[in-house]
């Protein structure tokens, strides 16, 4: 039984959620493989400086690492990897983060590496030749000034041989999956400046008796389509996922022609920022297990690929990836509005659901969770923006009749990217104090068709802006925020989007900045090859928008900023150098503009260790509080502040 409720002015509400919560107890789960009853996936731990372990469960038994100590899989091909691993009659192949090398462990032997000079070398995504027994991968070769990327065949009889390319001349590659009959190699390949869910190109080649490719011939894609997804159905037919009508559905390639499977308004596929993304799977020759994204919610569906016939599977859970299926088992990593993600295996047989792992134990009674409400609201081009809108919510306290919460708003990173309508514990940190949150999916973000997506061409800096200024107003409108109390928050892209909003616009009173983009400039010439052309869409050509660059480039328009801003930042950060932030800091304190800066030796873009992250959210929750003169229920140790006037 509970007491009456405290009334309290928000943001100053004792929160169950401690900053240490959010990375004390909690993995990342990733990348799911099944083989008849025995489940596999990545457990990413913050605790040990992100190293991913791989898992393993039978029916009925508790999981367990399967991979020594020292193992740690991820591939850092593109830069952001994915695609780590496969498994066959239980074997793993997988690429070892220390390393880059190609290791392969065989049920009870220790693991054995298959490659040989990796220290210039990454491999991922990879498909088994069962045919001429060997692997077939992506591979990045890096070499002074230049990066190569190829598809090749690992060779398994002999360890440590030397592997062979099989294709290349494209900037890019992805998805190379070999026919069950062992005739015939499926890939996708794409060229600078293009990202693959822009363009992007779907090839087959017929294999030769010593292993090479002929008849290499491409059957889908072009400059105005993105396919992603390839797979083989079990009697050799071929499968993927192309936004040709305008929202990423499936399709099936036979005897020369493709044919529609399905012809939704919503999208069966994803930005592929990595590899081994997948959103379908067979469980028999004639039907696949699917999940659809409409409105940032996943749907469920078997489809009878003969009939295009598409069923809905009733599913508690709001967000779905990575579908695998073993027969009438599917595997998926799942999230819900109220528990946390999980590892979930479907009986389509029982039609029952099994959690097999979480990423972390709830900490919260409902009574204390702030679900996603769906955010519509219009844009400026006369269309609709979407996003996620979070009440504050803590059983314990009311507020004093008539006050408004202050109100975060969440600019995501990508900015390809999107949010999804699930249980995340940062997210309850601020609700649960009395602050309303809104994860905004502003024009750009996948999951609301082409048309969404291509809204951010030539338009970065300032459709994001305006989405996120827009999803503020909205929300001040309806009465669901105080005017007076708006802040902004974002990662990576996400920074960049907080820092313009702050240069440009003048209606948040703070903004907090991770690892963001301030240059523009500098980032054209100093990124990655996998981003190298990205900012050609998001922008413009190089050349022609050069001026362009520097007038969407807060850190060129410090007489813009007029409200305080907090900034973090890894000194080892290879994406957004962090001088950018040290500069921009630097800049505004001396202009006079309340800063403050924490920068973090170790961490790159994108923070893990636990102690960082805590740090981070601590000081974050000080910065809000002193800017919105909230008097917080916890002491929290105070940050040098120049420039601040309490």
């Amino acid at each position: 039984m509970h007491s009456v409720p405290t009334v309290a002015p928000f943001g100053t509400w004792r929160s169950p959620v401690s900053a240490k919560m959010l990375t004390e107890t909690a993995v990342v789960l990733l990348d799911v493989w099944i083989e008849k009853s025995t489940l596999y996936w990545l457990e990413g731990r913050p605790h040990e400086n992100g190293r991913c372990a791989l898992m393993q469960a039978d029916s009925g038994h508790l999981p367990v690492e399967l991979l020594p100590e020292w193992c740690n899989i991820r591939s850092r091909v593109h830069e952001y990897g994915g695609g780590a691993y496969i498994i066959s009659n239980g074997t793993v192949y997988f690429s070892n983060d220390p390393d880059q090398e190609v290791y392969r462990q065989r049920p009870g032997y220790p693991p054995e590496q298959l490659t040989q000079g990796a220290e210039d070398r990454r491999y991922a995504d990879f498909s088994l030749d069962q045919a001429r027994n060997r692997l077939i991968a992506v591979r990045e070769t890096h070499g002074d000034g230049w990066v190569n990327n190829a598809l090749t065949a690992i060779p398994l009889d002999e360890a440590l041989a030397e592997d062979t390319i099989l294709t290349q001349g494209h900037d890019f590659y992805m998805n190379p999956r070999v026919s069950p009959d062992g005739t015939k190699l499926a890939w996708i390949a794409w060229d600078k400046p293009h990202m693959p869910w822009d363009t992007a190109h779907l090839f087959i080649g017929e294999f030769l008796s010593d292993g090479s490719l002929s008849q290499i011939r491409e059957i889908a894609g072009g400059s105005e389509e993105s396919v992603c997804q390839v797979v083989w159905s079990p009697d050799n037919q071929l499968y993927f996922v192309s936004d040709r009508n305008g929202w990423w559905n499936l399709y099936t390639w036979q005897e020369g022609s493709t044919h529609a499977i399905t012809a939704l308004h919503a999208d069966f596929g994803d930005a592929a920022w990595i590899f081994g993304q997948i959103n379908y799977a067979f469980s028999d020759p004639n039907h696949v297990i699917a999940t659809y994204t409409i409105d940032g919610y996943s749907k469920l569906v078997r489809i009878d690929v003969r009939t295009r016939e598409m069923a809905h599977i009733l599913c508690p859970f709001t967000t779905l990836s990575q579908i695998r299926a073993s027969g009438a088992q599917v595997a998926m990593i799942a999230g819900a509005d109220r528990v946390p993600e999980a590892i979930v295996l479907y009986d389509g047989e029982k039609r029952e659901y099994k959690m097999a792992a979480q990423a972390f134990q709830q900490p919260l009674e409902d009574d204390n969770i702030a679900l996603p409400e769906p955010l519509r609201f219009p844009n400026q081009d006369g269309t609709m923006s979407y996003g996620f809108f979070f009440a504050p919510k803590n059983r314990d306290y009311i507020p004093p009749e008539g006050e408004r919460p202050p109100l975060i708003i969440i600019a995501h990173g990508g900015p390809t990217d999107h949010f999804e309508p699930k249980f995340r514990l940062d997210i309850q940190y601020w609700t649960t104090r009395g602050f309303a949150v809104a994860a905004v999916n502003y024009g750009g973000s996948t999951g609301y068709g082409r048309a969404y997506r291509q809204r951010l061409r030539g338009g970065w800096g300032v459709v994001d802006v305006n989405d996120v200024v827009g999803a503020a107003t909205f929300l001040v409108r309806g009465g669901k925020a105080d005017p007076r109390r708006l802040v902004i928050r974002g990662s990576s892209a996400g920074g960049y989007t907080t820092l313009s909003a702050l240069a440009f616009q003048d209606i948040f009173k703070a903004g907090t900045s991770y690892y963001g983009i301030g240059d523009l400039t500098a980032l054209s010439s100093s990124t990655h090859k996998f981003e190298s052309g990205y900012l050609d869409f998001l922008i413009g050509p190089r050349q022609e928008s050069a001026q362009t660059l520097v007038d969407r480039s807060p850190i060129f328009h410090l007489e813009g900023f007029h409200s305080p801003v907090l900034l973090f930042h890894g000194l080892n950060d290879k994406v957004v150098d962090p001088k950018q932030t040290q500069f921009l800091a630097d800049s505004l304190i001396k202009r006079g503009l309340p800063v403050t800066q924490l920068f973090f030796a170790g961490e790159g873009h994108g923070f893990s260790d636990p102690d960082t992250i805590e740090r981070c959210y601590t000081a974050e929750l000080w910065f809000y509080t002193q800017v919105l003169k909230i008097r917080p229920a916890e002491w929290i140790e105070p940050l040098p502040f120049h420039n601040w006037q309490a």
